[in-house]
């Protein structure tokens, strides 16, 4: 009995004094408003938050990766300024289980608008646990941002479109400066 106890105590304390650390992929090309909701949940569930940008040769971005890296920063820091938690933001390439590892996360954090995305990320998610004990946590899109996709908003912006209402506003402010340049 007296063993079950210091086991159980052993347990809560080494659970109370693991950093729960979570990552999150994505391109973010651009950052919407549907990735700063699973920033902010994801903020309240772990301790730490590492925001993984993927970088992939045969995908041609909008903004470079150095760009993308100081919206998120500045995007993150100006909604998130009243929470308290560590984030980080870095670059990967390859698997997200390794970039997990890399970045010493148990956890990969991932958004769900729709069905569609539910079976895709479940595929994902399936794969991702044969292959690594990361466990996947999906976080459901709010109706305010469910209809958001980077895809969208590129298309919108690239047509003159206002995306004021669907990223932050300094990814606004750059996605306009960048279609007005002269191609």
């Amino acid at each position: 009995m007296r063993q079950c106890v210091f086991a159980l105590l052993a347990r809560l304390l080494y659970k109370k004094t693991m950093t729960r650390i979570a990552l999150y992929t994505g391109t973010f090309d651009p950052l919407t408003n549907g990735h700063i909701e699973v920033i902010r949940a994801a903020t309240s569930l772990f301790d730490e938050l590492v925001i993984a940008i993927g970088v992939h040769p045969g995908k041609t971005p909008i903004f470079s990766t150095e760009e993308r890296l100081e919206m998120i920063t500045q995007s993150c820091q100006d909604s998130l300024a009243k929470f308290s938690y560590i984030l980080s933001v870095r670059t990967f390439s390859g698997l997200a289980v390794d970039a997990a590892r890399e970045a010493g996360a148990h956890y990969l954090v991932r958004g769900l608008r729709d069905a569609t995305d539910f079976d895709y990320e479940m595929q994902m998610a399936g794969m991702n646990a044969a292959m690594s004990d990361i466990q996947t946590i999906f976080v459901p899109a709010s109706p305010g941002v469910r209809h958001i996709t980077a895809t969208l908003v590129r298309q919108i912006a690239s047509l003159g479109g206002d995306v004021s209402h669907f990223v932050p506003r300094n990814v606004a402010d750059a996605l306009a400066a960048k279609m007005n340049k002269p191609r």
